[in-house]
């Protein structure tokens, strides 16, 4: 007989572990679904394809790209303001408005032909060698009696002499302003007699009192001394005080207790 293999003894196997029990699974928490890949290629086909920059999209009108931005001056960018050109004056404006500008040329050579023939400081008139002119000035509460001869242009305010009894040249001024206005400063001599009020009240009406006798002495001088205020009587007073009061119209104060 042939001889039989010899059979190997067999190997025993190692033991496996027996796989353990799933032990009882924890409720965990919902996740959300991950997106259906279906529904994923179907919003990618519907995006369209991205295009360069620059371009414009298929199927839009072009729009203007911005230009880059510069180290321009604020208001660069704006478009420049087209002005309406001046529209045709109607004849009727027309002629509105070449009349306003006659009427103006006339006024203005109106003004210049009364400057050029305003008369001149009018000759003072021969006065005879007696010839008295008197006249009486007020203002406020003084009351001046001027008298007017003949002279070789002395002034005296209550027998001295102008400038010592005014000392300020602003009350010296006002009371010669006639005699230099009507031309008869220096040709006539003029005592005045004043008195109540102040020293400024004084001048005024010596003031007002030659001026009256000046139009004694030439009647067409009175319409030059009337247009400078000279023959106006100044009617500012002081006003009185009334009984109940601490002056004219000042109240004492009210007190509630």
């Amino acid at each position: 007989m042939a001889d039989e293999p010899e059979q190997q003894p067999e190997e025993p196997q190692a033991e496996q572990p027996e796989a353990a029990e799933p032990e009882a699974e924890e409720p965990q928490a919902e996740q959300p679904e991950a997106a259906e890949p279906e529904a994923e290629q179907a919003d990618a086909g519907d995006a369209e394809p991205e295009q360069p920059e620059g371009e414009p999209k298929a199927g839009k009108p072009a729009e203007e790209a911005p230009a880059p931005k510069a180290d321009l001056p604020p208001g660069a960018e704006l478009e420049p303001i087209t002005l309406e050109p001046d529209r045709e004056l109607s004849a009727e404006e027309r002629a509105r408005l070449e009349a306003e500008a006659e009427e103006r040329v006339r006024r203005e050579a109106e003004a210049a032909d009364e400057e050029e023939q305003a008369p001149g400081p009018r000759a003072p008139a021969k006065l005879a060698g007696d010839a008295r002119y008197l006249a009486t000035g007020k203002r406020k509460r003084s009351v001046a009696r001027v008298t007017i001869t003949p002279g070789d242009g002395s002034f005296e305010v209550n027998r001295r002499p102008l400038g010592e009894y005014f000392p300020r040249p602003l009350h010296q001024t006002t009371a010669l302003q006639p005699l230099s206005v009507s031309g008869y400063e220096g040709s006539v001599d003029v005592r005045v007699n004043v008195q109540g009020g102040g020293v400024s009240g004084q001048a005024g009406a010596i003031r007002h009192g030659v001026a009256r006798a000046l139009t004694e002495i030439d009647p067409e001088l009175r319409k030059e001394l009337k247009r400078r205020g000279f023959l106006t009587r100044d009617a500012r007073v002081k006003e009185r005080r009334k009984a109940g009061l601490k002056k004219a119209r000042k109240r004492p104060q009210f007190s509630k207790r």
